[in-house]
């Protein structure tokens, strides 16, 4: 069987996405490998109608939805390759298995790379986080961490001050000049140079000095890459962006390739879950005016 569009990616960008294709009656593939960015969050916030709710929940509710409509065909599994051209793209499964689709969508989302600071990565989405409108508002404007990363840790320690009262971590991952530091300075933010040893209890840092630092919640500024390399080896055009890099894509969210599209954190900038699901219900329409035209 050859599929309209084969979705690479399960999670709410991927679901949207297929959303808007499955209620055009057009046959739809997703393929997912069930690993949501935010699986490791218990909560869900900022997100309209669904604040506070478990991430894990809403993904289940939305792919009961789709799975009503008969057109959908979803494969819990890994997409190891993908080759081909627009009306003839295969898809290509770590089973063996292959795929034919018309037009091919990656929603594979991104990974973190998290610094390496002992104690952080088990924390992850429960006493770390990356983006303050997911996750500052709960924190009641207690004492927050930031931990430096690069040059956007600095927007990181400018903004958050909106939350709580901050101190800026350096760990010896940059230094800040004199106007940098009277800014953030005038912001109420504690500069602190001493490196991190690790972290401990819920967010406590233990610095090298042998002091401990303790905090309502920690925030970083991670750099991300797509979750998959699939769209880079199939020839898609990659572009920097400065919080990482991610698959290029044009005002309807094609890439490179003619035929491929992508979507989601994978293909955009900033990241939440809203702006996922409004780039992959867009991508979607895209998708199918391009079926059509």
């Amino acid at each position: 069987m050859s599929f309209d569009v084969i979705i690479i990616g399960g999670s709410y960008a991927g679901m949207a996405a297929a959303l808007q294709l499955l209620r055009a009656r057009r046959t739809v593939l997703i393929i997912d490998a069930g690993e949501r960015r935010n699986r490791f969050a218990s909560h869900s916030h900022g997100f309209l109608g669904q604040d506070g709710a478990d991430p894990a929940a809403i993904a289940a509710t939305a792919r009961s939805q789709l799975e009503k409509y008969r057109t959908l065909t979803w494969i819990d599994g890994t997409a190891i390759g993908a080759d081909g051209a627009k009306d003839a793209l295969v898809v290509t499964m770590s089973d063996g298995a292959r795929h034919e689709g018309r037009r091919l969508l990656f929603a594979t989302g991104v990974k973190d790379a998290l610094p390496q600071v002992d104690g952080l990565a088990e924390r992850w989405g429960k006493s770390v986080f990356h983006c303050p409108y997911c996750h500052g508002y709960e924190l009641d404007q207690g004492d927050i961490g930031v931990i430096a990363t690069g040059p956007m840790s600095v927007h990181q320690a400018q903004l958050i001050p909106e939350w709580g009262t901050v101190t800026f971590l350096l760990n010896g991952a940059l230094t800040v000049n004199a106007e940098t530091q009277a800014d953030l300075v005038a912001r109420g933010v504690t500069i602190e140079e001493t490196p991190i040893e690790r972290l401990e209890g819920e967010a406590e840092l233990r610095l090298a000095d042998g002091r401990v630092l303790g905090f309502a919640g920690l925030f970083t500024a991670t750099r991300t890459t797509p979750a998959s390399d699939l769209a880079a080896r199939l020839g898609c055009a990659i572009e920097e962006t400065p919080m990482g890099t991610q698959i290029k894509t044009d005002g309807g969210k094609e890439t490179s390739i003619p035929g491929v599209s992508a979507c989601g954190d994978a293909a955009r900038v900033p990241h939440s879950v809203t702006l996922a699901v409004a780039d992959g219900a867009w991508a979607g329409a895209m998708l199918h005016r391009s079926l059509v035209f």
